[in-house]
């Protein structure tokens, strides 16, 4: 793939880039609706599948919140047309990589020397390009590292890059008015956090000495000597990313030792922690040759504030759904239900969460939970498709209930989503025993 020796950092360039892409996607519409009459039976496969890579071929050019957001997207697979999840996919870590002159540029930069000069051996080529960053191959006294480099102008263009995004993200999620703020604020400073390497070091370090007791799970050690704001390094891992795991045909007994330590990895944090690894993406995790998983990038942690955490988890105890008092109350205090709501309102949105939540808080019910069991996962298919195409619900304004709904949910539903991949049965209280 070819490298780049630059990358639009300026708002209009950046803008330009992507009127640039909604003229190609016009096109493709035009050209889509030409067939359509010439052929009546024309399926839209062909326009998602020629918009995908339109925008795609964009967003890898630009890199950075624009590419990152594709990548949240690819995650929401009942969400998106096929076409958009499996391009989109690859912007965890296929994307054109920076050229070795702007990556020595960088360093001398951000660590005030040359690559070479800090490595006794560093490789000028990347062997991973995601969306805020690339990672190159060293060594130094005699430790096989890992050196993530980010893209210029990465983040300062973050505020201007959500701006262009935004009326995309408000017609897809049903976002209006100034509620809808909240939502971008939370997304805007969880990109910005991503973009500080430093702040990454010590998350990874935190949650790394925190969940070291779960079994199967591999962290890699951090060298702040060896990093900046812009670079960090850490040992190199090998392994094999657990999406390219889930497709081959791997023994049942090692996809239920994995699900458990993955499981146990994200209950120590959320319940002994008040924070999570809020990326659950399968690139950001690797298969050691021992059978063992490895857990990368701390970027995007999320904390949760008691407020939040209380209700939020008050409402896994299948119990409470019967209290009408109490599930009301919690409601409530999770914004998402407000005191302007009509009773039509109220009872739409109360029936509404009750079989979101029977659905979502089913493995929290079992002592022993199987995450491959296809009807759970059909049950979030078709809730997920009936939250895109009910006429009710796509009526109502999406601004509602906590923003901290928005890195909470997805943690869970990439979680779940990787258990079902791994066809997981987990023993769910299995963490309580690595508490204090």
């Amino acid at each position: 793939m070819k490298t780049l020796d630059s990358i639009p950092t300026g708002k209009i360039a950046r803008a330009g880039t992507l009127v640039h892409t909604g003229v190609k996607v016009g096109g493709n519409y035009m050209k889509y609706y030409g067939k359509k009459l010439l052929d009546p039976t024309t399926s839209r496969e062909g326009l998602d599948g020629d918009n995908a890579e339109d925008i795609y071929n964009s967003l890898k050019t630009l890199k950075g919140s624009a590419l990152k957001v594709a990548q949240m997207l690819s995650m929401e697979k009942n969400m998106l047309p096929s076409a958009y999840v499996e391009k989109f996919s690859l912007s965890q870590f296929s994307v054109p990589a920076l050229s070795a002159p702007l990556v020595r540029k960088t360093f001398k930069k951000y660590l005030g020397k040359y690559p070479e000069e800090l490595f006794d051996v560093f490789q000028k080529d990347a062997v991973n390009a995601a969306s805020i960053g690339q990672v190159h191959r060293a060594v130094k006294d005699g430790h096989e590292l890992a050196v993530k480099i980010q893209y210029p102008g990465v983040a300062e263009s973050i505020g201007s890059d959500l701006a262009l995004v935004k009326p995309i993200a408000s017609r897809m999620f049903n976002l209006q008015g100034k509620d809808a703020e909240r939502y971008f604020k939370e997304v805007e400073n969880k990109l910005v956090e991503e973009t500080d390497y430093l702040l990454e070091l010590r998350q990874g370090e935190e949650i790394s000495q925190a969940c070291s007791m779960v079994p199967n799970m591999v962290f890699p050690s951090y060298y702040p000597d060896l990093s900046s704001d812009r670079i960090l390094t850490m040992d190199w891992m090998e392994g094999v990313h657990l999406g390219e795991f889930t497709k081959t045909d791997f023994d049942p007994l090692l996809g239920h030792r994995l699900g458990q330590a993955l499981w146990d990895f994200y209950m120590l944090q959320i319940h002994g922690l008040r924070k999570v690894h809020a990326d659950p993406h399968p690139g950001n995790f690797l298969v050691g040759d021992g059978g063992e998983l490895i857990a990368l990038d701390f970027g995007c942690v999320k904390e949760l504030p008691a407020e939040f955490y209380i209700p939020y988890f008050e409402l896994a105890k299948r119990d409470r759904l019967g209290n009408d008092v109490f599930y009301t109350q919690k409601l409530h205090e999770l914004e998402i239900l407000s005191v302007g709501d009509t009773a039509a309102d109220i009872k739409f949105f109360k029936e509404l969460f009750k079989e979101m939540l029977t659905i979502f808080t089913a493995p929290f019910q079992e002592e022993r939970f199987d995450f491959g069991a296809e009807g759970f996962w059909s049950d979030i298919a078709s809730l997920a498709e009936r939250f895109t195409q009910d006429p009710r619900i796509r009526k109502m304004n999406g601004a509602r209930g906590s923003q901290h709904f928005l890195y909470m949910n997805r943690t869970f539903f990439g979680l779940f989503n990787l258990l079902h991949d791994l066809k997981a049965s987990v023993e769910v209280n299995n963490y309580k025993k690595y508490l204090d």
